[in-house]
């Protein structure tokens, strides 16, 4: 299986449309197999769900994502896990070792994120220091 989680440095991203990239993971039998950081491909409605469903990615972890954007994950067959925060590294650890914790609800606000990631450095939303 793969997951990809919307990344901004070391930490999982609150908005996962303008992250700067995606950590791509390949897991078999509870191992990590292969791992990846790609660049974000661009935030258009609809291109990041194809990109990452060409890269064969089965689910997506993020923090925040819009109600439209997880209909397109979802059309495609990529469940979408939100509401995750935290560092990167530890979120896949939790993910492979079946213990992530994720509230389920976006983080971010629709409209929040503009600005954010792929056009600066600095987000609105708190971090997890």
């Amino acid at each position: 299986m793969k997951i990809a989680i919307s990344t901004d440095c070391n930490s999982v991203s609150a908005h996962f449309g303008r992250c700067p990239e995606f950590l791509i993971a390949e897991i078999q039998s509870s191992k990590l197999i292969k791992s990846e950081r790609l660049p974000n491909p661009g935030h258009a409605p609809g291109a990041i769900p194809e990109f990452l469903h060409s890269k064969g990615v089965h689910r997506i972890i993020c923090g925040g994502i819009g109600a439209r954007a997880t209909e397109i994950f979802n059309s495609y067959g990529i469940q979408v896990i939100a509401g995750v925060t935290g560092d990167v590294n530890n979120t896949l650890d939790s993910f492979i070792q079946g213990t992530l914790i994720a509230n389920g609800e976006s983080l971010c606000v629709p409209g929040t994120g503009r600005g954010y990631g792929l056009d600066k450095t600095v987000c609105d939303h708190p971090h997890d220091d």
